[in-house]
């Protein structure tokens, strides 16, 4: 890659011109072409970047994805434009949602995404914190908040051990991860949906998963909406608890503990939870990767990948494992592999795939998280050797969906709006952990 990389003012120019021709109206979508609805998660990292030049954008952002929760508490991980449902499949038509008793006026998807909505919704309100009291935006969006981290608590505790587990590998945001190879091979590849790949006229096929992991993807979703989205299916082949999905509760259940005190509610629930949460994740410990790793409901048995997703945990504070998952970050299999951004897949291992999705590839997402885990516990050398790439290579591909984490060859699609919101968050001087008491 050649030329000169804008400085930080106009990194945040570019970025915020990126998020706006992406917004709605009512929300951010993640990319015009391959993501053209609203995503839960993205909505919540494009808030994060959102706060720095339009909080009241930010706002609505969170609100409009929490006012497609359901009754039970999940917030979805898709809100569809109906008026796009042909551009991305599974589709509204796929889910059917709005015949399932507890489901909102909005066409939605089933499934979860991972719960980082109200450590985002925080960082919005402390960013304008005068126009959300008089919003109201936190006395609207803290019950909610509440609803989805207890429908986590009560519906997804699969293996009682206090963790949340995710029941098809979109709800972990990771899709392709590694970890999720094992559990998905007992899935069968013969769904009776007709799979459509919109995607690959965004990216090429070398980029992306393949058919026989699409065709147990939709197998999964096909057998979780027969049996209408219920938790309850003991039956079902696929159920994981996830690393950075429960290190994302803990830190959102801090959040909702300082959102709770802003509004003079009771903070210590939240703060045991976290606790609890954080003392779960303990089960999920592999002494020898040096880092956290996901834990196989259905099969009682770790799934021992050396993954982006077991680095995560670095967002909590007083995590007693702090400093061998910095030591496993820069060794051979992350950084030590010549890596300028954080690949999400042990790059020594035969099957990483430095192009390939979640397979071996950096994204944007996922080093940030990693940036503030590191501010988080004191290693600011480390997080600032990573922001000065991850500044420099979103720009210059364009705000790639991810990128090569040697070369910073973009990869997926462009103008991606996580890309934008977190590079706005950086360029900006922010990062959830640039304030010590974050």
């Amino acid at each position: 890659m050649s030329g000169a990389a804008p400085g930080p003012g106009g990194a945040a120019a570019l970025a915020a011109r990126q998020l706006s021709g992406s917004w709605t109206g009512t929300h951010t979508v993640p990319a015009a072409g391959l993501y053209p609805h609203q995503w839960s998660w993205d909505s919540a990292f494009i808030a994060v970047g959102l706060r720095h030049v339009a909080p009241d954008r930010a706002m609505t952002e969170l609100e409009t994805l929490l006012a497609a929760q359901w009754a039970d508490g999940r917030v979805p991980q898709i809100v569809y434009d109906l008026a796009r449902d042909d551009d991305y499949s599974p589709g509204a038509q796929f889910w059917r949602s709005r015949d399932l008793p507890g489901s909102p006026a909005a066409a939605t998807a089933g499934f979860v995404q991972p719960p980082v909505h109200a450590w985002a919704a925080l960082l919005v309100h402390r960013a304008a914190p005068e126009l959300s009291r008089a919003r109201g935006f936190l006395a609207g969006a803290y019950p909610r908040l509440v609803a989805w981290h207890e429908y986590l608590r009560t519906r997804r505790d699969r293996g009682g051990a206090g963790l949340a587990a995710v029941v098809h590998p979109w709800e972990s945001g990771t899709d392709n991860s590694p970890l999720w190879d094992e559990a998905l091979a007992r899935v069968p590849d013969t769904p009776r949906t007709a799979i459509r790949r919109p995607d690959l006229a965004h990216a090429g096929p070398g980029e992306r998963p393949g058919a026989k992991e699409y065709a147990r993807y939709y197998w999964l979703a096909e057998r979780y909406r027969d049996h209408r989205c219920d938790d309850r299916d003991q039956g079902h082949p696929f159920v994981l608890e996830d690393p950075a999905f429960n290190a994302l509760w803990a830190r959102s259940e801090l959040a909702l503990a300082e959102m709770a005190g802003e509004l003079r509610a009771d903070p210590r629930p939240h703060l045991d939870r976290a606790g609890e949460i954080g003392g779960s994740l303990e089960r999920l410990w592999d002494e020898e990767l040096g880092l956290y790793v996901a834990h196989d409901v259905v099969a009682d048995r770790p799934a021992r990948r050396a993954t982006v997703n077991g680095l995560v945990p670095l967002v909590l504070p007083d995590l007693p494992r702090a400093r061998t998952l910095v030591e496993t970050l820069r060794g051979p299999g992350f950084l030590g592999a010549g890596a300028v951004l954080v690949p999400s897949y042990d790059l020594r291992a035969p099957d990483a795939d430095r192009a390939l999705y979640w397979r071996g590839p950096a994204w944007f997402n996922m080093t940030w998280l990693v940036i503030d885990g590191l501010r988080r516990h004191g290693e600011t050398a480390l997080a600032a050797h990573l922001t000065g790439p991850f500044v420099d290579l979103a720009v210059r591909g364009g705000f790639p969906e991810y990128v090569d984490p040697v070369d910073g060859e973009p990869h997926g699609t462009r103008h991606f709006s996580w890309t934008a919101a977190l590079t706005l968050d950086l360029a900006a001087g922010g990062g959830a952990g640039a304030r010590a008491d974050r």
